[in-house]
């Protein structure tokens, strides 16, 4: 059983930032954020990940150039550093592990992130 901690959200105005930070009790093969407006399907924000050929990060088209995903191996960390926010990106931001034992996926219990002025 891996626990997911997830702690950052809140409001802010447009062109703004906010930072996302999601811990987890064991090793983890891949680690990151999802979302989930309201009405939508949850998609993927970014995510870290290991490969054959090393480790690496997919972000969603719609964030490139503006959130930024960071990790603390040590303590099984990462951060999604989001800035230039648009009202678009509100949503119930949720934090994904796959542990590194067992691949199981283990959710988060979701942070709101809203944009608006």
């Amino acid at each position: 059983q891996v626990q997911v901690v997830e702690s950052g959200g809140g409001l802010v105005q447009p062109g703004g930032s906010l930072r996302l930070s999601c811990a987890a009790s064991r090793t983890i093969f891949s680690m990151g954020w999802y979302r989930q407006a309201p009405g939508k399907q949850r998609e993927l924000v970014a995510v870290f990940s290991r490969g054959n050929s090393g480790p690496s990060i997919n972000y969603a088209d719609s964030v490139k150039g503006r959130f930024t995903l960071s990790r603390d191996t040590a303590k099984n960390t990462v951060y999604l550093q989001m800035d230039s926010l648009k009202p678009e990106d509100t949503a119930v931001y949720y934090c994904n592990a796959v542990s590194a034992s067992d691949f199981k996926t283990y959710w988060g219990q979701g942070t709101q992130v809203t944009v608006s002025s």
